[in-house]
C-alpha cells in the first residue's frame, strides 16, 4: 500500500532531520567562544573589505561608507583602548543586572513560585487548560521558574485529575515558551533585548533608544494568541492523539496553598496595585513630577528614560513585602542573600556579554553593518520585497535560526546589527520594535521543538517519569502542532498588525517618522 510506505519514509526522514539537528546544535561551542569568534571574522573581514574597496553610499547624508580596517594602525589602536568601554557601555549590561535585584528578590521569597500555584489551583476544572497554559505566559517573567516548576506541576496536575500528563505538560511548555514572545508584563528578557535593539538602531540614528516596553501593547495581544492556541491545541490535538494515560505513575496530591501564603500573597498583590498607583500619578497629571519638564511629553520623559527602575522597583517591593509575611526574610541579611543568589547565576551571561560587546562594537566600528545594511535595503527594494510579507519571512528565519542556537539574546546581538539597519533603510523605514517582536515570534515558536533550547533535556526527563520510554522524539512530536498553529496565527496577528499601522507599545510605532 503506498500510504503506509509514504508514512514510514516521512516518518525515517523527519528522524534522520531531528538527528541532524542534535548533532549539528551539540557541536557547537559555547556562545561565549562563538562571538569571540565571530568578532576575530570580523576583523579579517573589515582588512579584507578595505583592500577591495568596498563601500555603499548613506541614503540618509549621501556621505560615502567605507570600511574601516581594524587590522590598521588605527584600528588595532582603536580596538586595544575600546575593549573595557564596549564592554561598559554594552546596554544589555547594565540592564539585567539592576532588573535582577527586583526578579531575584521575587524568585528567593518564593513570591513567584506560589503566583503560579495559586493561579492553577485557583482555576474551575474545566478552565485548567487554559489555567495552566496562562500560568506559563506569565512565568516568563521569571524563566526557570516556568521551566523547572510549572512544566513538571502541570503533568502533576493534569495526571492528578485523570487526564494524560504528558498533555499537561505540553500545555505548560507552549505557555512558557510563549511567555517569550508574550506576556502581560515587562520582564527579564525586554531589557536585554531592547538594549541590543539600541545598539543596532543607532547604526543608522546615533541618539536613537528602543526603551524595553517597545513591545508591550503587541505583547499583551499576543498572550491571548498564545492562550487561545495553547489551550484549543491541548484540548483538540495533543490530548486526543495521546489517548488513555495508561502509565504506573503515583499521582501526588498538589498543595493547597497555607493561609500564611494567601495573607502574603493577598498583600504582595496589595502593594503591587499601591506601587502602580503611585507611579501612575507622576505621569497621568500634566504637571507629573516623570513626564518631560519642558514638553510635558510622556513618551519622550524620565519616566521611560528611567522605566527599568519602574520595572525594578514592581517586582522588589511586592517581594519584600510577601518575604517578611510568610517569613522568607526576616532581616537585611536575608534580603541580600536572595538577591546575592540570583546575582551569582549571571556570572555565565556576565562573560557572554563582555565577548557579545566586542563583536557587536567591531561590527559597528568597521561600518560593515551599515554596508550591509544599506545594501541589503536596497537589494530589498529592487525585489519589491517589502511590506508585512517582508516581516513575516523574519519571523521564520528567525525561527530557523533558533534551531540550531539556543541562547536568545546571543541569537538577537548577532542579527539585530544587519536586520534592524536594514529595515529601518527601506522606503517605508520599519522602527526596530517591530523587528524585535517578528524575532521574538519567531525563536518562541521554535523553542517548542528544538533540542538546542537550554532545558529541552530537564523536559525530556519530566517526561520520562511517566513513561520511561519517552525521548526527544516524543517531545517534539507532542509540540510540533503547537508550533505551526501558533506560527500560522500569530504571523498572522503580526501582519495584520503591521497592515493597521498599530504601535507596538510605548513610544513603538512601526514606521519610523
Amino acid at each position: 500500500m503506498p500510504v503506509p510506505k509514504f508514512k514510514k519514509f516521512s516518518k525515517k526522514v523527519f528522524g534522520k532531520s531531528l538527528d541532524y539537528i542534535e548533532i549539528v546544535g551539540n557541536r557547537l561551542p559555547h556562545p561565549a567562544t562563538i562571538f569571540a569568534m565571530l568578532a576575530g571574522i570580523v576583523i579579517l573581514i573589515s582588512t579584507i573589505s578595505h583592500w577591495l574597496g568596498v563601500s555603499a553610499v548613506h541614503p540618509v547624508d549621501g556621505t560615502v561608507v567605507t570600511v574601516k580596517n581594524l587590522l590598521s594602525g588605527d584600528g588595532i589602536r582603536w580596538i586595544y583602548t575600546n575593549i573595557l568601554n564596549n564592554f561598559l557601555r554594552f546596554p544589555p549590561l547594565g540592564y539585567v543586572l539592576v532588573v535582577m535585584v527586583g526578579i531575584g528578590l521575587a524568585e528567593g521569597t518564593g513570591l513567584f513560585a506560589i503566583m503560579i500555584r495559586a493561579l492553577v489551583l485557583g482555576a474551575p476544572p474545566r478552565l485548567i487548560t487554559g489555567a495552566v497554559v496562562l500560568a506559563g505566559i506569565i512565568s516568563g517573567l521569571a524563566v526557570e521558574a516556568g521551566y523547572v516548576i510549572l512544566i513538571p506541576l502541570g503533568a502533576m496536575i493534569f495526571h492528578g485529575i485523570g487526564r494524560h500528563p504528558m498533555a499537561g505538560l505540553a500545555a505548560a511548555f507552549c505557555g512558557v515558551s510563549g511567555g517569550f514572545g508574550a506576556n502581560f508584563f515587562i520582564g527579564s528578557i525586554d531589557p536585554i533585548l531592547a538594549g541590543i535593539s539600541t545598539s543596532a538602531a543607532q547604526l543608522i540614528i546615533p541618539d536613537m533608544v528602543v526603551n524595553p516596553a517597545v513591545n508591550y501593547y503587541f505583547m499583551i495581544v499576543s498572550s491571548f494568541v498564545v492562550l487561545f492556541v495553547g489551550v484549543w491545541v491541548t484540548d483538540r490535538v495533543v490530548e486526543p492523539r495521546l489517548g488513555k494515560y495508561e502509565g504506573t505513575a503515583q499521582r501526588f496530591a498538589i498543595e493547597q496553598l497555607t493561609p500564611k501564603e494567601k495573607k502574603g500573597l493577598r498583600w504582595a498583590a496589595i502593594s503591587a496595585i499601591a506601587f502602580l498607583a503611585m507611579l501612575a500619578f507622576t505621569v497621568i497629571p500634566e504637571n507629573g513630577l516623570l513626564r518631560d519638564p519642558d514638553t510635558g511629553s510622556v513618551l519622550h520623559s524620565p519616566f521611560f528614560d528611567g522605566i527599568i527602575i519602574g520595572i525594578l522597583l514592581f517586582f522588589f517591593i511586592p517581594a519584600l513585602v510577601y518575604g517578611r509575611i510568610v517569613g522568607t526574610i526576616r532581616n537585611d541579611k536575608d534580603m541580600m542573600k536572595h538577591i546575592i543568589k540570583s546575582m551569582s547565576g549571571m556570572g555565565g551571561y556576565i562573560v557572554l556579554v563582555f565577548f557579545a560587546a566586542q563583536f557587536v562594537y567591531f561590527f559597528n566600528e568597521s561600518n560593515l553593518g551599515l554596508i550591509i545594511a544599506i545594501k541589503g535595503a536596497a537589494g530589498l527594494r529592487d525585489i519589491g520585497f517589502t511590506g508585512p510579507v517582508l516581516i513575516a519571512s523574519f519571523v521564520v528565519l528567525s525561527a530557523f535560526i533558533n534551531l540550531f542556537m539556543g541562547s536568545a539574546s546571543a541569537k538577537w546581538a548577532i542579527i539585530a546589527p544587519v536586520f534592524i539597519p536594514m529595515l529601518m533603510l527601506l522606503d517605508n523605514a520599519y522602527h526596530p520594535g517591530i523587528t524585535q517582536a517578528a524575532f521574538r515570534i519567531g525563536d518562541s515558536l521554535t523553542n517548542l521543538v528544538t533540542p538546542m533550547m537550554s532545558y529541552f533535556a530537564l523536559i525530556v526527563t519530566f517526561a520520562q517519569k511517566y513513561d520511561e520510554r519517552y525521548g526527544i522524539g516524543t517531545i517534539i512530536s507532542t509540540m510540533l502542532p503547537y508550533t505551526v498553529i501558533l506560527a500560522i496565527v500569530w504571523i498572522a496577528t503580526l501582519m495584520l498588525w503591521v497592515w493597521l499601522g498599530i504601535p507596538l507599545g510605548p513610544d513603538g510605532p512601526i514606521y519610523i517618522n
